[in-house]
């Protein structure tokens, strides 16, 4: 118990400086942001971690933000956005999060230049959350194909198909999918070799896979 009480003191240290470090060297082309929870044991009012990680010119994605937070709070967002600002952050070209959090608001207010790009995981899953089970495995897979269009005229004509096909019976679902039909495809004015890592926050989950699978086994 000593020896934990002694690293937690080092650690919090750390992160204390970490959080305060300038940025005004640190250029970041995209950015990821996502509101992550852990199962922990905590108070009734569950805090989320707010994760933003970056990418450099040079291809070296970097840990920029780690705050407590409210996920679908403009405010937690932008408090957090405007600390990184004031240090000295310059805007990103594009953002990419689910379309679900705060952070986009407080995106406008903060960094209004910033392209934004919608969460294609996050989108799937809230499409598939409105179709009946059984035609989740057809309806993901068109979904899938949408995604990984060539182009945005193929991506548009393959959405249209979908709408077409479930327009009818299931409208919810649908009006899921187009609802930010704008900011699915800004990836696709970006390079072609950077498409895969733009169109999710596939750079975060994966980072805290690990995390998450350590407070599961160890239930707190």
């Amino acid at each position: 118990p000593t020896t934990v009480t002694r690293l937690l003191a080092v650690w919090q240290d750390e992160y204390k400086t970490w959080r305060k470090r300038p940025l005004t060297d640190k250029t970041y082309t995209y950015i990821w942001a996502d509101g992550v929870h852990f199962n922990v044991r905590l108070e009734d009012d569950r805090l989320a971690c707010l994760v933003i990680i970056g990418v450099r010119p040079d291809g070296v994605k970097e840990v920029i933000a780690l705050e407590d937070g409210y996920r679908e709070s403009t405010e937690s967002w932008a408090t957090l956005l405007r600390d990184l600002k004031q240090r000295g952050l310059q805007a990103p070209k594009l953002a990419v999060a689910d379309g679900a959090l705060g952070f986009w608001a407080a995106l406008r207010q903060v960094y209004p230049e910033t392209e934004e790009q919608r969460c294609w995981v996050h989108k799937i899953a809230n499409v598939l959350d409105k179709l009946p089970k059984r035609l989740q495995p057809r309806a993901k897979s068109h979904l899938h194909e949408i995604m990984r269009a060539p182009d945005k005229a193929t991506a548009l004509a393959e959405m249209a198909r979908f709408q077409e096909e479930y327009q009818a019976k299931y409208p919810k679902a649908v009006d899921c999918l187009l609802k930010d039909q704008e900011t699915l495809f800004t990836f696709m004015d970006y390079p072609a070799t950077h498409w895969i890592h733009l169109r999710t926050t596939n750079a975060i989950e994966s980072s805290f896979a690990t995390v998450k699978a350590r407070t599961r086994t160890s239930n707190g």
